[in-house]
């Protein structure tokens, strides 16, 4: 232990600035609107997912399991990227008009909100329905074995979903930490080319004011 190390007189006094995010009211609407964005974008997967393992064989189904998990470490690493990348590298990008470089920016002042979406909302439900698939692929071909062979199949399954999931996204963090403007650049390019053509523009409110004498 360091015993010239000092500590405040009143470490109750000392503060701290916040950080800026969003005001309340976005922050109320953005909950609510993710929550009902998560609700049906969950059904839609869910659905694609069940329908297309009913009838799928052995190898396509381990295939669409991976697709999932790939998706959910895809959007993780995203997401991370959004918190650890540096805004003022684009602000010159943007200066000399590069592609994209504003949706970068974009994006990275957006960094709760991006964060959220791929993490919380394609990550999590990634994350359900891969287990979902896993336990759909356990009772569909687990039925001609003896219990302890379903029971050690299931586990298996089950324990390689879990273990790719997160070693995937372990290993993404540390490419998005590392890669982080990178990783939002080629991003923000994407954005760029999808929605570029769409112009996103604020209505401006004309407030009529009576003037007074």
């Amino acid at each position: 232990m360091e015993d010239n190390l000092k500590h405040p007189a009143d470490e109750k006094k000392v503060k701290f600035r916040a950080n800026a995010v969003s005001s309340k009211k976005e922050t109320r609407v953005w909950t609510l609107s993710i929550t009902v964005i998560t609700f049906f974008i969950s059904i839609f997967m869910s659905f694609f997912s069940n329908e297309t393992l009913g009838n799928a064989t052995t190898v396509v189904s381990f295939l669409i399991v991976f697709v999932i998990i790939i998706i959910s470490i895809l959007f993780d690493l995203i997401g991370t990227a959004a918190t650890a990348a540096d805004e003022a590298p684009f602000h010159s990008m943007a200066s000399r008009k590069l592609y994209g470089a504003k949706q970068a920016v974009m994006l990275i002042r957006n960094a709760d909100k991006v964060s959220n979406f791929c993490n919380d909302v394609v990550g999590d439900i990634c994350g359900v329905i891969s287990g979902t698939a896993a336990a759909f692929i356990v009772y569909k071909f687990s039925g001609g074995g003896t219990d302890a062979q379903n029971s050690i199949f299931g586990l298996s399954i089950t324990a390689m979903v879990a273990s790719l999931t997160v070693g995937g996204k372990a290993l993404g963090k540390s490419i998005a930490l590392q890669n982080s403007n990178y990783i939002i650049y080629k991003v923000a390019v994407v954005i760029k080319f999808l929605f570029g053509k769409i112009n996103f523009k604020k209505k401006k409110k004309w407030n009529n004011k009576k003037k007074t004498r």
